[in-house]
């Protein structure tokens, strides 16, 4: 209560006459960040529930904090097998030293997202939206750890700026930030996106971890199915993510522990996330029969980004399908045209980025069709003589 008194004491201050007026908009967005609003929404995202969006934006960071810890984990890990000195180190000296490697780029993503959105609502003399508090978690983890830090910032400028506030901030944006950062690194700076010397990070950090030899280079599993080659990593190291690719979505584990939160809360939409891997297996197993792949369907679900994506930006509702039929046909298209990406694709091994903004554009249209279905159907019944 004594923080719910001090908040109202200064509250005057910030409106419309009061001295500090011009920063009305930040003042609101810390005070309806700690506390549930009393207002509904006037545009974007409308949530018909007891909770606002803020809260539902920190259950998904809530679910998205089993992939980040481990993905942190496993940055130390790979650390140390590749100096050799993982039977040396600790739990804690592994862990620590990806956490320092990892901070950097989730505080980077965050001040250079929020910068934005804050001076943007200044600008327009509006509310700060809250849909960078998901945003901003999972740029860092879908990018490599060798992604340089200037880099990342300029990525989460373009992303926030031409993927969201351009058109009309959260609730409003055609295509998911975080891919759309992901996608602007990727074809702006691929070197730093890909290949085989940005997966393991190869310096010490505070008198952690080793220092690497110079071209030091370790291959994802995808990238060794690119080559034509069968994946080196077991199956039991794919699903426990004990591999190196993007910091986040190594382990298949830490992201079913997120599924079941979303699913659990209903935040995500379970006819989305299975529909992406019923896709993906069908067109794997189509892959396989022909002789196109060299890794069995099950690998392709568990390797890259496709869980991942399948289960935090695919089900995004503000990107994705919104009618019900509509879900199920979006997410098997995901799937699907990853894997066909992938496999077809042989300089692009991943594939589940491309996908979802591929269908990002879509689904509008994929509702659009099944309402218009609906809408037939319903006239035909009223008019069986039509």
């Amino acid at each position: 209560m004594s923080l719910r008194n001090y908040l109202n004491k200064m509250k005057p201050s910030f409106e419309e006459g009061g001295k500090l007026h011009a920063f009305r908009s930040v003042f609101d967005g810390f005070e309806t960040f700690l506390y549930v609003p009393n207002t509904t929404a006037k545009s974007g995202a409308h949530i018909h529930d007891a909770i606002d969006s803020k809260r539902i934006m920190s259950f998904v960071v809530i679910a998205l904090l089993p992939a980040l810890l481990f993905g942190m984990y496993n940055v130390g890990y790979q650390n140390y097998a590749a100096a050799g000195t993982l039977e040396d180190a600790g739990f804690f000296s592994i862990f620590f030293y990806g956490f320092f490697a990892v901070l950097p780029k989730i505080l980077v993503s965050y001040i250079v997202g929020l910068s934005i959105e804050f001076a943007w609502a200044q600008w327009k003399g509006e509310e700060i939206q809250e849909g960078y508090l998901v945003s901003g978690i999972i740029i860092p983890m879908i990018v490599p750890v060798g992604c340089p830090l200037w880099i990342l910032a300029i990525a989460c400028a373009f992303a926030v700026i031409f993927a969201k506030e351009i058109f009309g901030g959260t609730g409003m944006n055609i295509f998911n930030v975080a891919l759309v950062t992901r996608a602007f690194l990727f074809f702006s700076y691929p070197q730093k996106m890909s290949g085989d010397s940005v997966w393991v990070a190869t310096d010490k950090i505070f008198g952690l971890g080793n220092t690497l030899p110079d071209g030091f280079t370790a291959a994802t599993p995808l990238a060794e199915v690119g080559q034509g080659a069968n994946a080196s990593a077991s199956l039991c190291d794919m699903i426990t993510g004990f591999i190196p690719g993007s910091i986040g979505e190594t382990s298949i584990i830490a992201i079913a522990i997120g599924a079941v939160i979303l699913l659990v809360t209903g935040i995500a939409s379970w006819k989305t996330m299975l529909s992406v891997f019923v896709g993906g297996a069908a067109m794997a197993l189509i892959f396989s029969a022909a002789g196109k792949t060299t890794i069995p369907f099950y690998e392709h679900l568990v390797l890259g980004g496709f869980a991942f994506g399948a289960v935090f930006m695919a089900t995004d509702p503000v990107t994705s399908a919104r009618t019900e039929c509509g879900k199920y046909i979006y997410g098997l298209l995901i799937g699907a045209m990853a894997i066909i990406i992938r496999v077809m694709n042989p300089g692009y091994p991943e594939g589940m980025m491309l996908a979802i903004l591929l269908m990002n554009m879509f689904a509008p249209l994929i509702d659009y069709c099944v309402v218009q279905r609906n809408i037939s159907h319903r006239m035909k019944r009223l008019n069986p003589n039509k």
